[in-house]
């Protein structure tokens, strides 16, 4: 048997859950993101929204999150030499937390990066031997009292 947790009777309080990954990527496709030269377009802007989107709609692909009213969003990305980090910050006022939210955000947004750059990123035989996301994690997850 599965199930929804019953959350009806607990009472609604701060939430705070902030994620984190990181894709590594050849030098020379971060050059391209880097200088605005990805053919699909502005990766950073594109992720970010995608991060936001996948926020808000984490309860329609994972079947045991509650839908939960969202307050906030912040994403932040990072470029280095050969990786993007991505961090996803989700603040709510609700009755559960929010840390499958923000990991959802980093984990649909750093597909996203995977998905615009991923012509750049084929060798010879159109596989991905360097492109590798990793280190998906909850960075922190924060309760308070209204």
């Amino acid at each position: 048997m599965v199930r929804m947790v019953d959350v009806s009777e607990k009472h609604e309080v701060l939430r705070r859950a902030s994620a984190r990954g990181c894709i590594k990527l050849r030098r020379e496709t971060m050059d391209r993101i880097k200088h605005g030269n990805v053919e699909k377009g502005d990766v950073i802007t594109v992720s970010s929204i995608v991060a936001m989107n996948a926020v808000k709609r984490t309860w329609e692909l994972l079947p045991f999150c509650h839908p939960i009213r969202i307050d906030h969003i912040d994403t932040r990305i990072e470029l280095h030499e050969d990786e993007l980090c991505i961090e996803v910050s989700v603040k709510a006022r609700d009755r559960t937390g929010v840390e499958m939210e923000a990991l959802m955000g980093v984990a649909i947004a750093l597909l996203n990066v995977w998905d615009m750059v991923k012509k750049y990123e084929k060798d010879e035989r159109g596989q991905y031997p360097y492109t590798e996301i990793r280190s998906i994690r909850v960075v922190e997850k924060v309760k308070e009292e209204l």
